[in-house]
């Protein structure tokens, strides 16, 4: 009976401290240009400069908006990393190379954030695609949110 009170105790105690872990994320964007001729930019984006997203927020009440003290410039990042993809298009429609470097390099950089512990905690993505005859622009971008326990 001891012996089954200890146990439980210890597996209460490692629960209440994966219940009060604390992560810290990282973002980082891939943007896949789809403008044929080889014209757009791919690139995979890392911020390297921390952000407070505090000192960017106004709030509002019935009374009217506070307005925030930073200029919109002060949130410019001019410190981050590319890296450089290749455009899902060529000259004469997808290019299934290009589409298959771009995914070894993805998996490159989620391995290398693997192994300094992050985890990938979930993906979003969105498209502007080609919108007809007039239009030859278009992006596909890729967030990857990652997470990790704070030490």
């Amino acid at each position: 009976m001891k012996k089954l009170l200890l146990i439980i105790i210890v597996i209460l105690i490692h629960t209440t401290e994966t219940w009060a872990q604390k992560y810290e994320y990282k973002i980082v964007t891939s943007i896949e240009s789809i403008v044929p001729m080889g014209l757009g930019r791919s690139r995979i984006i890392e911020n390297d400069e921390p952000r407070d997203y505090t000192a960017f927020t106004s709030t509002r009440t019935a009374e009217g908006t506070e307005k925030t003290k930073m200029k919109r410039s002060d949130a410019r990042i001019d410190n981050m990393r590319e890296s450089t993809l290749l455009n899902f298009y060529s000259a004469v429609g997808i290019n299934f190379s290009n589409v298959a470097s771009n995914d070894a390099i993805l998996t490159s950089m989620l391995n290398a954030y693997a192994k300094e512990g992050w985890e990938l905690a979930f993906v979003s993505s969105g498209v502007e695609s080609d919108a007809g005859s007039n239009d030859g622009n278009g992006i596909f971008v890729t967030r990857y949110v990652f997470k990790k326990i704070m030490n």
